[in-house]
């Protein structure tokens, strides 16, 4: 598995996680301020697709994972 597919799978549940912890209507709601994490992770791809920079990029090039190219 390339570091690529990893980062799409961590930011999905990144997201899926935070909206299910800061939304009302969850059966698991907790705080609404677990929706900052999703404002952090959308802004970070959405930075990463002009700036070709993503943190957790670099974390996976330290473990060894490889990138698509």
């Amino acid at each position: 598995m390339n570091a690529e597919r990893i980062i799409r799978i961590m930011a999905g549940f990144m997201i899926l996680l935070s909206l299910s912890l800061g939304l009302d209507v969850s059966p698991i709601f907790i705080s609404k301020y677990f929706l900052f994490l999703t404002i952090f992770v959308g802004l970070n791809l959405f930075q990463s697709g002009f700036t070709r920079v993503c943190p957790l990029n670099t974390i996976l090039g330290k473990f060894g994972i490889k990138g698509s190219c």
